[in-house]
């Protein structure tokens, strides 16, 4: 990929006229009535099928919408080497439907551990002719363990033209144990933050955006905006928004001037948007997309990309 990994997204955002991203968390109590029917005995193979028909189906309706997807690997893995290659289908579908791609793994170890998981997802040849087994545009990743351990996901992202998403302040309510602890003066996630910024700086793309991006959570939007304020340059990916209670005010301060700067996420607020025996499911999915889209434009400056 010859194109900068941030130059890629805000091309397909601008191409799209937003910046939403649909999460794609397979959980088979919420999938339609129609595919647990049709995918009988709960094993990990029967179910992975249902998870691969149900995303795959799921793309062909917001390809046109949306620019990014995020297929959540957890809900595959469950399903054992059927469940990833169902995963692999469906990035691979997602690639030729011309979406970017973000794989949700939060990965992290150190040395050549680290570089496995990194090669796994971005690996485009080199000296042992490895070939990426689940490709995607960026992957996700936990700090915790240092620069030491974040190197080698730069490596190869940086090899292939792809990104990452470092956690920085997450969604989740527990969030603040570790993250609000006071260091030095400065809440934790505020060293992440800035080492994210340091490190994205270190190969910006024309737009000004680095490869290495972080992610805040919608649910927590005080510490957001402040997040935005110290961080001016840096992608975030933003999760939360519609199911989880983050609103399109709460993330409005996660984008720039010019409405760029910030991929929002929504999973089951699009994905499970409808009752379980609904027959016409992919319509509700195409429906709630669009509403998510209008919603974010109407109450924050990404509406700008619509220009």
């Amino acid at each position: 990929m010859s194109e900068h990994f941030a130059d890629r997204v805000l091309s397909a955002c601008r191409a799209k006229g937003n910046s939403l991203c649909v999460g794609l968390d397979p959980r088979w109590d919420l999938l339609p009535g129609q595919l647990r029917h049709a995918y009988t005995g709960l094993t990990p193979e029967s179910i992975a099928g249902a998870f691969e028909e149900f995303c795959l189906r799921v793309l062909d309706v917001v390809a046109p919408l949306v620019p990014v997807v995020k297929p959540q690997s957890a809900f595959f893995e469950a399903c054992g080497p059927s469940g990833m290659l169902a995963l692999q289908r469906v990035l691979g579908r997602a690639r030729e439907r011309g979406l970017i791609t973000i794989l949700d793994s939060k990965r992290n170890d150190i040395a050549s551990t680290a570089m496995a998981y990194a090669d796994a997802v971005f690996a485009v040849g080199g000296s042992e002719g490895l070939q990426a087994v689940w490709p995607a545009d960026a992957m996700t990743i936990n700090p915790y363990l240092g620069r030491d351990a974040v190197e080698p996901f730069l490596e190869s992202a940086r090899n292939a033209g792809a990104g990452v998403f470092v956690l920085v302040r997450t969604s989740n309510k527990g969030a603040g144990q570790f993250q609000d602890l006071d260091c030095a003066g400065k809440p934790l996630y505020r060293h992440v933050a800035e080492a994210v910024a340091a490190w994205s700086a270190e190969n910006t793309g024309r737009c000004g955006l680095g490869d290495v991006g972080a992610v805040v959570g919608a649910t927590h939007p005080p510490e957001l905006a402040l997040i935005r304020q110290w961080v001016p340059d840096v992608l975030f990916l933003v999760p939360g928004y519609g199911a989880q209670g983050g609103s399109a005010s709460d993330i409005a301060a996660a984008f720039r001037g010019d409405g760029t700067g910030a991929i929002v996420n929504s999973s089951r607020g699009i994905t499970a948007s409808f009752p379980a025996e609904e027959p016409h499911w992919e319509q509700a999915i195409g429906r709630a997309a669009r509403a998510a889209i209008d919603d974010l434009a109407r109450d924050t400056r990404m509406g700008r990309l619509r220009r």
